[in-house]
């Protein structure tokens, strides 16, 4: 089989990691990849979101199956356009991906379907929100409707800092489009999980779960990132969570589709607060998580290629994963600045040194190559993920690997699968 994975990132690199270990792969390419992807499959120059050319390119090349990658194209229709060319796509379609398109469209689904979630009001209008926060309880959580780079969403910890956020996002357009409608709502004590779920329509197979870490400082300081890094499995999941997630959530969630005439076929990523009355949806995303993903297909022994497969054909049910008993830490190496203004094109060295080292592996993500050399080419660069018997030795190891690779203004969090108390 030929595959074209759609994106730059450390997720996709991830990806591309995993399927070139399917026996039934023959040739990958990645669009347009970094200079990672580009050791393992043919990186070909066009944008996620040139969806024409990428359309074109699957033809000429006679590609078996696509695989989305990112957050905007699924959000943008291209699942659609792939299927309208009778084209094999892994992803939900457009509809599907309001999910995670739109905040507005997921809390009124949950709160139809009763699925446990935080207590919320949607705005268009920056003077009603304001309005609003006059009258509630602080600390709350603001959030652009629409997609936002996973920097859409703001814990105001006082009137003050709501006003300046909503009039950021509302007037001043931060996030363009995506910030011109917002959800204000109640600000979840606990701690955070994240779950992928491959979703056929009908069921879904879990994968292992994990945690991940989204300020850029240690301690949970700072703006909220992409992600600074993950660990997997989650240290506050359990069965009887798992069995609350099935008939409190995924079940309703699904049946709430399925009422909108929408069917989801795909990479569901739910993230979830873990409090004393069990689980609640904090948002819900449709495509693989990064830095999660980074985490978790590393445990994963099942091959990629059947699940993705079995997920389009609706026949998820007929499959089971197998998992790694080890634990994994997955570090995100960040250009400094980052996430506001930051440099690139700054080399990086001790790359070659750490992969030969055992039980980890480079993710790149902001990289590329020139004159043979990899420099930095984004906010978050690398991911190193390690293997360990237990979090603490996967931890040890992804630190010491870490250690060994340089770049100017390199930056990372310390504590990544240490302080394991919040999300």
């Amino acid at each position: 089989m030929k595959i074209l994975v759609i994106g730059s990132g450390g997720r996709e690199h991830a990806l591309v990691w995993k399927l070139t270990q399917s026996p039934g792969v023959d040739r990958i390419f990645c669009a347009p990849g970094n200079a990672g992807t580009g050791q393992l499959s043919e990186n070909v120059a066009i944008p996620a979101t040139d969806f024409s050319t990428l359309i074109r390119f699957v033809k000429e090349n006679r590609v078996d199956l696509t695989v989305v990658g990112p957050d905007d194209p699924l959000a943008a229709g291209i699942v659609d356009l792939f299927q309208t060319e009778k084209l094999r796509v892994f992803g939900p379609t457009k509809s599907a991906a309001r999910l995670e398109s739109s905040k507005i469209f997921a809390k009124e689904l949950m709160r139809d379907q009763k699925i446990p979630t935080a207590l919320a009001n949607t705005f268009s209008n920056s003077n009603e929100a304001l309005r609003y926060c006059e009258e509630v309880k602080f600390p709350v959580v603001i959030k652009a409707d629409g997609l936002a780079l996973g920097k859409g969403v703001i814990i105001a910890p006082d009137i003050a800092a709501a006003r300046s956020t909503i009039d950021e996002m509302m007037t001043h357009g931060r996030f363009g489009e995506a910030g011109r409608r917002i959800v204000i709502e109640e600000f979840l004590r606990g701690s955070e999980c994240s779950l992928h779920a491959l979703v056929d329509g009908k069921n879904y197979r879990l994968l292992e779960t994990a945690r991940d870490h989204k300020c850029v400082f240690d301690g949970d300081k700072g703006p909220n990132t992409g992600g600074m890094g993950a660990f997997s499995p989650a240290n506050n999941w359990n069965r009887e969570l798992e069995t609350q997630f099935d008939q409190k959530i995924m079940q309703p969630l699904l049946r709430g589709l399925h009422e909108k005439g929408v069917e989801f076929r795909g990479l569901l990523f739910p993230g979830l607060m873990i409090g004393a009355d069990g689980a609640r949806v904090l948002e819900f995303n449709c495509r693989f998580g990064d830095p999660e993903t980074q985490a978790i297909l590393p445990r994963m022994k099942s091959d990629l290629l059947p699940l993705l497969e079995a997920t389009i054909d609706g026949k998820i049910d007929n499959h089971t994963i197998a998992w790694d008993e080890r634990a994994s830490v997955t570090v995100v190496l960040t250009s400094g600045g980052y996430p506001d203004k930051y440099e690139t094109g700054k080399p990086i060295s001790g790359l070659d040194e750490v992969a030969k080292l055992d039980d980890v592996q480079i993710f790149h993500a902001g990289t590329k190559r020139v004159n043979g050399k990899i420099v930095t080419a984004g906010g978050r660069v690398l991911a190193v993920t390690a293997l360990g018997p237990t979090i603490d030795a996967a931890r040890t190891s992804a630190y010491e690997a870490v250690s060994r690779i340089h770049f100017e203004g390199c930056h990372y969090r310390r504590d990544i699968a240490l302080a394991r108390s919040s999300g």
